[in-house]
């Protein structure tokens, strides 16, 4: 009969593991997501739906709730092997049975980023301190966008004893010298007979109320450790020189402290062709004195690879004429379409001299008479050239 009653159970939670909250599905993942990418998507969303970016967006309070609810089951080597075998309902059957219900999801939003449970959520946080850096980017990588993975050496919390500092969770005692209290009643003698009294800070707890009777063997009880985080930045097309990327809450985690922001600064490298002023790009091209003069077709070579067409037919090209190129120039940032223009200036380089007959024949082009000087028994005269033709 008890056999039968296992086989029942079993089979109805196989039934239903498919049933209720999809997990993964809440946290975007697969079943073959690793536990850091567990950790790095729960990161993400719980962040994204909290009720403080979030006033009074009830959905967004739910998908919180959600988040936190999927990561504490997902994160939980025992719990996850349950869910994946049975779902939702065998999990219910494990709480049922004395395995214990869902934490509050302030509470495991406070282990990632500190600020405090559901009970302290309101009061004025305390922020650590922001990590500020310069990213240094091309400008081929404006034009385009790109998105780039860099690896940040932060402070975390110690994954083995989440930041307590202790061993085990039995390592963690109240004080007996402030019995938890966080502070001492003193007294003071004035005089014989006469004392003052005031309360100060635990000494031997300082100020804490709990005390560890062994510290955790991987942070040496400092709570904290070494560690990193990826992160993904995106450069969008026509992003400025200049602008700011934040990831909010990603710098050195710390007990009792909302980590400050990550903040990377664009420079832009300076560009072996272009130029960049605001959503316009510059370029120099330089043209003989032939091209100048009888026009030219000429391509080059745009920030994407694609080819420019550089045309001048029957007009005169002078010395510093500015081309303006519509719609050529670096993308609007936030537009799909749109973009700025191209001033291409040109240079015409003169050649350092021209022989008899070509000076004869550009006077003759120009209908003036050519000048030369010529040196006939040491002494100089001037001929006039005629043209003979």
């Amino acid at each position: 009969m008890r056999l039968l009653f296992l086989l029942a159970l079993i089979l109805g939670l196989a039934t239903v593991a498919l049933a209720g909250a999809d997990y993964y599905k809440v946290l975007g993942l697969t079943r073959s997501a690793s536990t850091k990418e567990i950790k790095k998507q729960y990161k993400v969303l719980s962040r994204k739906y909290h009720p403080d970016k979030n006033p009074g967006n009830k959905v967004a309070e739910e998908k919180f709730v959600e988040v936190a609810a999927a990561y504490e089951v997902l994160s939980d080597k025992d719990k996850k092997s349950i869910y994946d075998r049975y779902g939702e309902e065998g999990l219910k059957q494990q709480q049922g049975q004395g395995g214990g219900g869902f934490h509050d999801p302030f509470d495991i939003f406070a282990q990632f980023f500190g600020g405090g449970s559901r009970h302290q959520h309101g009061h004025q946080e305390r922020r650590g301190p922001e990590m500020r850096m310069e990213l240094e980017v091309t400008l081929e990588e404006l034009y385009s966008g790109k998105s780039i993975e860099i690896e940040v050496s932060k402070q975390v919390i110690c994954g083995h004893c989440g930041g307590s500092g202790a061993k085990s969770a039995e390592d963690v005692v109240t004080c007996s010298g402030c019995q938890g209290h966080g502070t001492k009643t003193v007294k003071h003698m004035l005089a014989p007979g006469m004392f003052q009294q005031f309360r100060q800070t635990c000494d031997e707890c300082g100020g804490k109320g709990k005390m560890i009777r062994h510290k955790c063997p991987i942070c040496s009880g400092t709570k904290v450790q070494r560690g990193s985080e990826q992160l993904t930045i995106v450069i969008e097309p026509g992003m400025a020189d200049g602008a700011t990327i934040v990831f909010d809450r990603e710098a050195d985690e710390a007990p009792d402290l909302v980590p400050g922001d990550v903040i990377f600064d664009i420079r832009t490298r300076p560009h072996s062709i272009f130029e960049r002023r605001g959503d316009a790009l510059y370029t120099y091209v330089t043209i003989s004195l032939e091209q100048a003069l009888l026009g030219f077709n000429l391509e080059i070579k745009h920030l994407d690879g694609k080819a420019v067409a550089l045309t001048r037919e029957e007009a005169v090209t002078p010395y510093g004429f500015v081309q303006t190129l519509k719609g050529q120039g670096m993308p609007i940032k936030g537009s799909h379409s749109d973009f700025g223009d191209l001033f291409v200036e040109y240079k015409v380089v003169f050649p350092e001299k021209l022989s008899k007959d070509e000076r004869a024949l550009f006077g003759a082009a120009f209908g003036v008479q050519a000048a030369f000087d010529e040196q006939v028994g040491g002494k100089a005269y001037q001929q006039v050239m005629h043209d003979e033709m």
